[in-house]
Formats: structure tokens, C-alpha cells, sequence
């Protein structure tokens, strides 16, 4: 035993043994032999993928903004149609109802003049059936007071009518001439 301590004692304890170091190395070129030869090939092979699947990913999503952007440039167009159109409606809306305000103001003032004509008319008949039946009240009147005045009866028609005729005439240009005057 003393042999083997002699042994460890010579040996240092950090520096492995030769043999051992040499069947680290084998082992170590063999265990990168194996991952170059099949493990490294499936990262590679992974890598690849998970790299085409992000570049598709972003080539998708690229795609799909550019769809929405387009989406979204057609929806402010429509918009921007409707707004106009709306807005058009709204003008014609208005004309239409200037235009049935005018008409229904143009029929109300024909209907006015319409009505005070026709209360003028009625008053110039009114006026015409009052001036006769003073007249014919006026002319009675006259011919009693006359026949009163005269002291003889002015019961003939021809006569009276004359009297009445010639008396109203006498009023007539009285009227006038006041009339003038004022």
C-alpha cells in the first residue's frame, strides 16, 4: 500500500492520468460527431422553420394590415359618400320645402285677394241695393214733404217720379261740389 500512496503521493491530483484524458477526447470527438452528424441537422431544420414560420407570420400580418388599411380607406370613401349625400338630401330637402313655403304663401295671398275682392264686390252691391232704397226712401219722403209744403197731392206717378228724379239730381251735385270742396 505504500506503493500506491508512494504512487498518488507522486502523481499530482489535478492533472489527470493520460489514458484518461485520451478517452475523454475519443469520447468527446464521438459525441460531437454524433450531434454534427444528427442532432445539429434537426436544430438546423427547426431553426429553418420556426424561422420561415415568423417571416410567414410577418408576411400574414403585413397582408392582413394592408387589407385593413385598404378596408379601411374604402370604409372613410363610403363614409365620405354617404356624408355627401346625406348632406344633398338635406339641401334638396330644404329647396323643396322653400319651394312648397313659397306656393303654399302665393296660394294664401291669391285666396286673400280672392276673398277681399269678392267682400269688396258684396260691399259695392250692398252699397248699390242701400243707396237705391234710400233713394226710393228718400224720394217718398220728398214727395210727402212736397205735397205737404204744396198743400196738393202729388199721387201721379209721372209727376212724382219727376219730382223724385230732379230732387235726387239736386243732391248729387250738392255731394259733389262738398265733396270737391273738402
Amino acid at each position: 500500500m505504500l506503493k500506491t500512496e508512494a504512487v498518488l503521493a507522486s502523481e499530482n491530483p489535478i492533472v489527470p492520468a493520460w489514458p484518461e484524458v485520451i478517452l475523454g477526447i475519443v469520447a468527446f470527438l464521438i459525441l460531437l460527431f454524433i450531434l454534427k452528424k444528427y442532432v445539429v441537422p434537426r436544430f438546423e431544420k427547426a431553426y429553418e422553420e420556426r424561422a420561415q414560420k415568423i417571416e410567414g407570420g410577418i408576411e400574414r400580418a403585413e397582408k392582413a394590415q394592408a387589407e385593413a388599411e385598404k378596408a379601411l380607406s374604402e370604409y372613410k370613401a363610403q363614409l365620405a359618400d354617404a356624408r355627401s349625400e346625406a348632406a344633398k338630401i338635406r339641401d334638396d330637402a330644404r329647396l323643396e320645402a322653400e319651394q312648397i313655403k313659397a306656393e303654399l304663401r302665393e296660394q294664401a295671398e291669391s285666396e286673400s285677394q280672392r276673398i277681399v275682392a269678392q267682400g269688396h264686390a258684396q260691399l259695392q252691391a250692398q252699397k248699390a241695393q242701400i243707396v237705391a232704397e234710400l233713394r226710393a226712401e228718400m224720394g217718398r219722403n220728398a214727395v210727402e214733404l212736397a205735397g205737404r209744403i204744396v198743400g196738393e197731392s202729388l199721387e201721379d206717378e209721372a209727376r212724382r217720379r219727376g219730382t223724385v228724379d230732379r230732387f235726387l239730381a239736386e243732391l248729387d251735385t250738392a255731394g259733389a261740389t262738398n265733396g270737391a270742396g273738402k
